[in-house]
């Protein structure tokens, strides 16, 4: 393999390099600074030509790769850590049914090699016009992805999550800050309530949302990016309900979209419409804390979002 195997210029957008350096401090200014000799790394290992990287980096560096034998693949890179350990986890424990196939992984190095969706086109691409289409869709995926829990998993749990509100207790002296305490305090108690008897447990997606469902030859939908968590299945509605944002945050029939949702996901899942629309309310109190944690940035969009979901 030579250099011309990794793209001359990475390119990475200033907001990209941003993200990772506040998530991930010195670890993500070093791991910024030796991206590229980490990709050549990729290159040598698996005989990739890399091509520049997706659009709209999160996390991680994403790329089209090409193996030497002409296959088309997509190259992950991320800092290591934990959560890009359990999502190769739970890559392993789906391998490839109702969600992206890993052909390979190197955690040391935190670089994934997966199979190429086509044509790829977004779930959210059905939002708005053909939003109940989209939503059996995704109740399709998730129970096609639900699995039995291995023994001696190494995934994380929903109990674990919850701990985010004992940080954001402790982060504000025992008091809530700019979040409205009756807000955290409805979503800390729909926690403990369902925890404290959950409707059995499977692997979860955890992060099952219109950006991370793509379509595919393969299958007619796949899910991408799974955080592997343990809980119940209506747990997994969560992420769909804030999702896609920025639209569904400003949809003029915020309300009657999350109704007709709430109503086709209880149909297809054969769970009770509260128990779903609980959990998502509590999630999206805990993601917003979760924003805030990580980027230091407080939206009241999230308000609006859970008082439509209160009214659905």
């Amino acid at each position: 393999m030579t250099d011309l195997s990794v793209p001359e210029e990475l390119a990475l957008p200033s907001d990209f390099r941003q993200r990772i350096a506040d998530t991930f401090g010195t670890g993500g200014r070093i791991w910024l600074d030796d991206l590229r000799s980490i990709l050549m790394q990729c290159a040598m290992r698996w005989s990739l030509t890399i091509g520049p990287p997706v659009q709209n980096l999160s996390y991680n560096f994403v790329a089209p790769a090409t193996r030497a034998d002409g296959r088309a693949t997509m190259l992950k890179v991320g800092v290591p850590h934990a959560e890009l350990n359990r999502e190769i986890l739970a890559l392993k424990h789906y391998n490839g049914r109702g969600s992206v196939r890993l052909l390979d992984a190197d955690p040391a190095i935190g670089a994934i090699l997966l199979e190429q969706i086509a044509p790829g086109r977004m779930l959210s691409e059905l939002f708005p016009d053909n939003d109940e289409e989209a939503t059996r869709i995704a109740a399709r995926i998730m129970k096609r992805l639900w699995r039995q829990v291995p023994v001696d998993h190494g995934f994380i749990t929903v109990t674990d999550w919850a701990r985010g509100f004992q940080r954001l207790r402790e982060h504000f002296d025992g008091g809530t800050g700019p979040f409205p305490i009756s807000y955290v305090n409805e979503a800390e108690a729909i926690y403990e309530r369902y925890l404290a008897a959950p409707q059995g447990e499977v692997l979860l997606h955890g992060d099952l949302h219109h950006f991370n469902i793509l379509s595919s030859e393969r299958e007619d939908w796949l899910a991408i990016d799974p955080k592997g968590i343990v809980g119940e299945p209506a747990y997994e509605v969560g992420a769909l309900f804030r999702n896609p944002i920025p639209e569904i945050e400003f949809h003029p029939e915020v309300t009657a979209v999350q109704a007709r949702r709430l109503d086709i996901l209880a149909e297809e899942l054969q769970i009770a419409r509260r128990r779903l629309q609980e959990w998502a309310i509590a999630q999206i109190v805990l993601s917003a804390w979760w924003t805030y944690e990580d980027e230091g940035y407080f939206d009241p969009q999230w308000m609006a979002m859970t008082e439509a979901l209160r009214a659905a």
